[in-house]
Parts: structure tokens; C-alpha cells; sequence
């Protein structure tokens, strides 16, 4: 059976394309070997279940160790009602996942399940077993989230923890090793205690080591992934320079990158002789217009989460600098949620997730805006050869903001400006054009919007008046853009919010380049 690239559950090496993490694989297992307890905690779809089965996997060639990996998903929320549900099934999971490992102590598991009924008769099972096998035994739990706010189950993590400090002192034996893994971390978890009673931060895994190995998939890792797949499939590519051009656009998000080459080898260039960078760009143009698990889970996540739904508008649309301190607490979820990625400067985690995000935003202010159908008329700014008038479309916003002052307040149509021409543009485009943002770390809030439409493409910038000094700073940054994207002309929206309204235009010539701004 040929392989196949997988964005569902868990990746085979036999039946998938893989990316080599044997680094990080090895990173983890010194852990494990150190004797470690902690959480694999990253967003979802970010491989945490194909490396737990790595893990797993690589344990049990190991002489000494026993490692059994078992999952809370789909087992019923009735079992974490009470010890006598919960601790049967528990050692059921271990006996059903311990069959193919070790048939003896997975019957035995099995035998034990009928007779325990709360978490002392429990850990005392664990004690003989673990002492019995004479193997330091690994347990790793997946998709944690599923009981994490519940007092039994961390009840449970307790028995666990003080079983640990035991053992460091010999007064008890317990796993070598337990491995807990989901989207939260269950060190700050939030729980109920008792009905009716406010949300309490207390988690009894305050043994766990910190996990620091980034699952996110580098180019030397992707690299070996489209070397397997050119191989198999006699397909023509510079692997480095498609792994390399795979990641700015994703930030390594393992979900995203085995979709884009999923797209490319199964709807965009099924039968193709050769990859090139340009396909990957296709297959983004495409991905970002359609919906997905990941994209609702991402769009869910601001929507139900409005202080980090405004600090993401702060830093993608107004274009502000925030220094990233991951104890803040919005900034700390949108980390756990795979928004925002971590860096000195707080920004989103990759280039898709950024236009997921404008999309988004933007369509949200596209249906509150009156008078726009007037303005967007696709027909209106296309010449022949299916070119785009790109000053005609700027003058036009221009137009359009002039009339929006006269009907909205100042200080919305200010504060959204730039989210407002994402609006107007998208329209305009309507399904034969895409537009990539691009956001500038600079004193003027810069974004530089790519537009491709048809087979032409143009850069229309975007930026705040910070006066002449910085302005002609700024002009000289877009005429290196353009010559870096091979263009000769460009276009410039300035957003001034000082003042008197001017409404200016100006045509700028430089270092061989044509710049046509407009006030607003």
C-alpha cells in the first residue's frame, strides 16, 4: 500500500510520510530515563500522540522497561464519578494496551480490575506490580484534558505524586516514569472542588519536570519527509528549498505542514513531475479559504476567550509591539492554544494562522459596514489582461473612508482602519486573487499586503504617519520590498490620525521604483 500524508490521529511509518524527530524523540527518552514525570502539553494536532507512541514504542526495545501507553478519550464520563468505577478501569486500559507486550502481567491486570474498588486498594496494586516485574514500568496517558477538571482524577495524580516522594525515599515503589499528554497543563489546572463553589488553581502534579523539547517540525526534520515522498513517487524537487519555504509559512505546526503536502500530492498536483516553491504558495492561497477542525478550534478559542480575542487584535491589526511574558494570563492561553508563538515579541504562531486570523477578522467588519457593495465592484478596477488598477483601488478606500467619517466615529474608523481595507479588499479579489499580509516590526505598524490576481501580483503597504523623517524611511523600506518581490511599482495607505484630514495624494519616484500613496 503506498504511503500517504496523514493530518488525522496517529502517523505510521509504515503507512505515512514522516518527518524525522528522532532528536527530539532522543531528548525525551533521557528524561524518561532520568525518571522523570511531566506533561506533554501543545495545541491540537501538534504530534503529541505520535510521539507518545514513539516513546512507547522505543521503551519496550529497551532492556529493563516496561512502558504502556493507554488514552481517557471515549471511555465515558461516568467512570471519573467515583473511585470504584474509575480504578477497575484504569487497570483495564493498562491490561488491554499491556496484550501485545507482556501476556502474563496483562491477564493478571485484568484478574486485579475485579477486585479493586478505591485508590488506596489501587496503589497498593501498583506497588506489587511494578515490584514484581522487576522492570521500571512507564505509564503515558494521553488526552488528560478529558478528566483534567475532575477531583477524581486529579485525587488520582495525588496518589501518584505521594507515591513518588515515597519512592525517593524507599518507602514505596511506583512507576519509573509517567507521562501525561494534552492541551493543558495540568500543573495549573483549574477545579471545581465542590458544587456551586468558585474555580480553584489546585493541581497536585507540582512533582512534574518542566517539558522544554519543541515539537514544532523544523526544515532538517521536514527535509527527509519530501526526500521519502520525491523518492516513492519520482517526483523533482529541491527538498531543502521546499522544507524551508514550508516552514516560514507554517512555523513547523506539524498539522499544517502535512496538509499543505497532502493538498499538493493529492488535489493540486496529484500527477505532477516536480514541486516547486510557487506550489507551495497554490496550495496556501487555497488552504486559508477553506475550513478545517484546526481553523474552528482556532477561531473558537478567540471567540469564547475575549481577553485573548482583543490581544490578538491589538498585535495583528493595530500592528502594536507587546513584549511576551508568558505570565500574563491571556498571553499564557494563547500559547497553550498554539496562537501565539514564543519569541521576545509577542506574535502569532505562523503565517497561516495570521491570514486565518485577517480573514476572519476582516469578514466580521465587512458585514458591518454600510455603502461598501457600492465600492467593490470587481469589474470597476480590472484592466485588460486581467490587471488590477491598483491606484484606482486605493484612491476608491480613499473615497469610501471619506464618506464613513461623515457617517461613523472618528476614533472606530481610526482604530480600524487597516482591518476596514482588508474589508474592502477582499471583495474586490472575489475569488480570483489572494492577498498575503505580511506585518513589519517598525515605528510606522507597517503591513505589506501581497496581492496575486490572475498571474500578476502587486504590493499595496499599509502603515500610521509617524511624521516626514519616518516616512521617508518608510518609502525607502517599500522600494527594497518591491525590488526584493522584482516589481516596479507599489502602492501606500497611510493612516493619519493627527489632525486635520488631508487627504492627500502623492506619487513617489525612487531607486527606480513608482510609489502611489494616499492619505486617509
Amino acid at each position: 500500500m503506498a504511503k500517504r500524508f496523514n493530518i488525522t490521529g496517529t502517523c505510521i511509518p509504515a503507512k505515512h510520510y514522516m518527518a524525522d524527530v528522532n532528536k527530539k524523540l532522543q531528548a525525551i527518552l533521557r528524561m524518561v530515563e532520568d525518571g522523570a514525570y511531566f506533561t506533554i502539553n501543545r495545541p491540537r494536532q501538534y504530534g503529541k500522540t505520535t510521539m507518545l507512541m514513539g516513546i512507547t514504542q522505543a521503551l519496550n526495545q529497551k532492556p529493563g522497561y516496561l512502558a504502556i501507553r493507554i488514552s481517557f478519550e471515549g471511555i465515558g464520563d461516568d467512570v471519573f464519578e467515583d473511585e470504584k468505577r474509575f480504578c477497575p478501569t484504569f487497570l483495564r486500559q493498562l491490561s488491554i494496551r499491556a496484550q501485545t507486550i507482556t501476556e502474563e502481567w496483562s491477564k493478571w491486570l485484568l484478574e486485579q480490575a475485579d477486585e479493586i474498588q478505591s485508590l488506596e486498594e489501587l496503589s497498593n496494586t501498583i506497588s506489587y506490580w511494578v515490584k514484581k516485574t522487576d522492570l521500571k514500568v512507564v505509564i503515558l496517558i494521553d488526552e488528560v484534558d478529558k478528566s483534567s477538571n475532575n477531583q477524581l482524577f486529579l485525587s488520582f495524580l495525588g496518589v501518584l505524586r505521594q507515591k513518588y516522594l515515597n519512592s525517593q525515599e524507599n518507602l514505596d515503589t511506583t512507576f519509573h516514569s509517567v507521562i501525561l499528554a494534552g492541551v493543558h497543563d495540568v500543573k495549573s489546572l483549574k477545579l471545581r472542588l465542590r458544587p456551586n463553589e468558585e474555580m480553584k488553581y489546585n493541581s497536585p502534579w507540582n512533582i512534574a519536570t518542566d517539558f522544554k523539547v519543541d515539537l514544532s517540525l523544523f526544515p532538517s526534520e521536514i527535509k527527509p519527509m519530501l526526500e521519502d515522498y520525491a523518492a516513492e513517487k519520482n517526483v523533482q524537487m529541491d527538498t531543502q528549498a521546499i522544507a524551508e519555504h514550508l516552514f516560514y509559512y507554517t512555523s513547523g505546526y506539524p498539522f499544517l505542514v502535512s496538509k499543505l503536502c497532502k493538498m499538493l500530492d493529492e488535489e493540486l498536483l496529484p500527477r505532477a513531475a516536480e514541486w516547486k516553491n510557487e506550489d507551495i504558495d497554490l496550495a496556501v492561497s487555497q488552504l486559508v479559504r477553506e475550513t478545517n477542525t484546526n481553523f474552528e478550534s482556532l477561531i473558537k478559542n478567540l471567540e469564547h476567550h475575549e481577553g485573548l480575542y482583543h490581544l490578538v487584535f491589538s498585535i495583528a491589526i493595530e500592528g502594536n509591539r507587546i513584549p511576551f511574558n508568558i505570565h500574563l494570563p491571556d498571553i499564557a492561553l494563547g500559547v497553550m492554544y498554539g496562537v501565539f508563538a514564543q519569541s521576545d515579541q509577542l506574535r502569532i504562531h505562523n503565517r497561516i494562522y495570521q491570514e486565518i486570523i485577517y480573514n476572519y477578522m476582516s469578514l466580521k467588519m465587512q458585514t458591518g459596514l454600510q455603502g461598501l457593495d457600492n465600492y467593490t465592484f470587481t469589474n470597476n478596477y480590472v484592466l485588460p489582461g486581467n490587471q488590477l488598477d491598483m491606484s484606482k483601488l486605493a484612491l476608491r478606500f480613499q473615497a469610501f473612508m471619506k464618506e464613513q467619517y461623515s457617517v461613523k466615529d472618528r476614533d472606530f474608523l481610526e482604530r480600524q482602519g487597516r482591518l476596514i481595507f482588508l474589508a474592502f479588499l477582499k471583495p474586490i479579489l472575489n475569488g480570483s486573487g489572494f492577498d498575503f499580509k505580511e506585518p513589519q516590526i517598525s515605528e510606522e505598524r507597517r503591513l505589506d499586503v501581497a496581492i496575486t490576481f490572475f498571474n500578476h501580483k502587486y504590493i499595496i503597504e499599509l502603515k500610521i504617519w509617524r511624521g516626514e523623517a519616518a516616512h521617508e524611511a518608510g518609502l525607502q523600506q517599500l522600494a527594497a520590498y518591491l525590488d526584493l518581490q522584482g516589481l516596479q511599482e507599489g502602492s501606500l495607505i497611510i493612516f493619519d490620525h493627527k489632525g486635520v484630514k488631508n487627504w492627500n495624494q502623492e506619487v513617489y519616484e525612487l531607486a527606480g521604483k513608482k510609489i502611489f500613496a494616499v492619505w486617509v
